[in-house]
């Protein structure tokens, strides 16, 4: 179903293009399931092969998902979010207590959280709902949303560039796969980087 409504959408916009790739990263972004890898790595490839230029993908897409990541703090965190827990969170045996300890754990990081959320699949669609569910300082959370959502942008951006149509074949079919690799190499990146500054 879902890669029939992604066809859908290339199909509207005529295909890969700067305003796709924002809508189509605005909504990986929110809750739609849409993988940043069957987005950004064929537009890489595009940018290769002089299609589409290499800086505006990047601009788009990172747009796009902070666009999504917006939409996400304001009305599924602040708005519904917050609202919700507050009359049905004792359904969930989400009390006033818990629901305070919870704000309390993710205030302590929340810019760790929102930075390596960016990075991380499934996480990066839900990332933004505490945020703004506890209110965290926005624009602290929009320049760490550009910068994480900027840096995934332009690996898979790079990706597509240099490595071609063969890798645009295999994140097609194997998204999950690529986003699983990739989360593996920053996080051995981030244990090596953390044990030096230690």
């Amino acid at each position: 179903m879902f890669h029939q409504i992604f066809e859908s959408i290339l199909a509207f916009f005529g295909g890969l293009s700067y305003t796709s790739v924002f809508f189509l990263m605005t909504l990986e972004s929110s809750i739609f399931p849409v993988p940043s890898e069957a987005v950004m790595i064929p537009a890489g490839y595009l940018a290769a092969t002089g299609k589409l230029d290499l800086w505006l993908l990047l601009a788009a897409g990172t747009l796009g998902s902070m666009f999504g990541a917006i939409l996400n703090y304001y009305i599924l965190g602040q708005w519904i979010g917050k609202t919700f827990l507050e009359k049905y969170g004792k359904y969930l045996l989400i009390n006033h207590k818990k629901y305070l300890e919870a704000e309390s754990l993710f205030l302590k990081n929340d810019r760790l959280y929102t930075f390596l959320g960016r990075f991380i699949p499934v996480i990066r669609h839900l990332i933004s709902i505490p945020a703004g569910m506890f209110r965290m300082n926005f624009p602290v959370f929009l320049f760490l949303t550009w910068l994480g959502a900027g840096i995934w942008c332009l690996i898979l951006l790079l990706v597509g560039y240099f490595f071609g149509e063969e890798v645009v074949e295999i994140a097609s079919v194997y998204t999950k796969e690529v986003s699983i690799i990739v989360v593996i190499g920053l996080l051995l990146w981030g244990i090596w980087f953390l044990r030096k500054k230690k």
